[in-house]
């Protein structure tokens, strides 16, 4: 039976970046570390006009630099150097600027094949090796790890199992770990689309009464859109013709960015607030959207992810107790407390207070945009948020 120290089951973004971030200190101590991944990642970088993509607050970006890894990332990252935030048919609104905070970029925008790209190229397969493409179909706790059931019938012992496969973890429900699912009652239409004048590095979060959209800079003057309405709505959106989406998207938007003269494919995506209820046992923890999966309008999920696998990396590193022992795991879920409840709790509480109708709500985010123009420090803290340096400085 082979045996490693430790099994990333899910082979993405966030188990890519926690043995990135464990790597060096694995090497030092002899660690094998394992990613299981059913896709098999590509060894080449493909663009596409169509790329799915993620916002990196200016936080992850520090945390890719620590770990070696922004320079080759900078390289399709589109930066955003302002954020403007209004809502339509009201005068409040408010505005963000990277130079007024002091930081080359309030955040940047990279396809996601590239995030993974760069990920998978920085990975030593002495320390790290991939079993791909490849499925874990059951875990069983052991006195001192887990046993991990791959789906071609081999097994695979270890110290300690993480669960970083996806918000929809099939795993996490074989291992009776529940969770708290708080629908929106809202889809997420995200595309991507071309306008006729240079987005200039602008981010555009834009509240209707039909429900938040974003708009954020990206590649060769593509803006990333994540449009958000009621699941009906959506799927009448998806399909509409090209002319009759553009002139719909023109109308609730409006004309800042010119006319809108291209939209590639649109996904459709069901929104609701996911925790688990439990994010350790021993030797195990659950890791990314399997843990935590939130409203993208804040553009923050990716980003608390991150944290938290960095986090994991160093509290291993820093223990002297046996890998996957529960005072390590608990000290990292303590750790992450206060950055999990402040980060899902500006996510939430943006998300219900610009998605509903109610009169009292209704002028209180009128109110609350005029504010925030006004009131220096309540829009440095609101940018930090955004930036994903509320909790602490990275």
């Amino acid at each position: 039976m082979e045996r490693v120290e430790l099994a990333i089951i899910g082979g993405g973004l966030v188990g890519a970046s926690l043995a990135l971030a464990l790597q060096d200190g694995a090497r030092a101590r002899g660690w094998r570390i394992v990613m299981i991944e059913p896709f098999a990642p590509g060894d080449s970088y493909q663009p596409s006009y169509d790329a799915r993509s993620s916002a990196l607050a200016y936080g992850s970006r520090l945390i890719f630099e620590r770990l070696g890894l922004w320079q080759r990332l900078a390289l399709r990252a589109e930066p955003i150097l302002h954020i403007h935030v209004s809502e339509r048919e009201r005068f409040g609104a408010t505005r963000m600027h990277a130079a007024d905070e002091r930081v080359p970029a309030l955040g940047y925008v990279a396809e996601n094949a590239w995030l993974g790209h760069c990920l998978w190229q920085a990975l030593d397969p002495e320390v790290v090796s991939w079993r791909c493409p490849a499925e874990v179909t059951d875990l069983q706790a052991l006195p001192d790890g887990y046993r991990l059931q791959l789906k071609d019938g081999a097994c695979l012992d270890c110290d300690l199992a993480v669960l970083a496969d996806g918000g929809r973890s099939g795993l996490r429900e074989r291992l009776g770990i529940g969770v708290e699912r708080r629908p929106y009652g809202q889809s997420a239409l995200i595309a991507n689309v071309t306008p006729s004048l240079p987005h200039g590095g602008e981010a555009f979060e834009r509240f209707t009464a039909q429900g938040p959209m974003a708009l954020l800079p990206f590649l060769d003057n593509r803006c990333v859109l994540v449009w958000t309405r009621d699941p009906q709505e959506a799927e009448r959106l998806q399909v509409l013709p090209e002319p009759a989406f553009l002139d719909e998207l023109q109308q609730a938007f409006g004309y800042r960015l010119g006319r809108f003269q291209h939209v590639g494919a649109r996904h459709l995506y069901p929104l609701a607030l996911v925790e688990a209820r439990e994010q350790v046992r021993p030797h195990l923890v659950v890791l990314g959207n399997a843990v935590h999966s939130l409203h993208p309008i804040a553009g923050q999920g990716f980003n608390l992810c991150l944290r938290d696998a960095v986090a994991l990396a160093e509290t291993l590193l820093e223990s002297e107790e046996a890998l996957g022992d529960l005072a390590t795991l608990t000290r990292y879920q303590e750790r992450q407390r206060f950055d999990q409840d402040l980060t899902i709790g500006f996510s939430d509480r943006l998300t219900r207070l610009f998605g509903t109708n109610l009169p009292l709500l209704d002028q209180a985010r009128h109110l609350g945009l005029l504010g925030l123009d006004l009131l220096p420090p309540a829009k440095h803290w609101f940018a930090r948020q955004a930036m994903g340096l509320g909790a602490r400085i990275i």
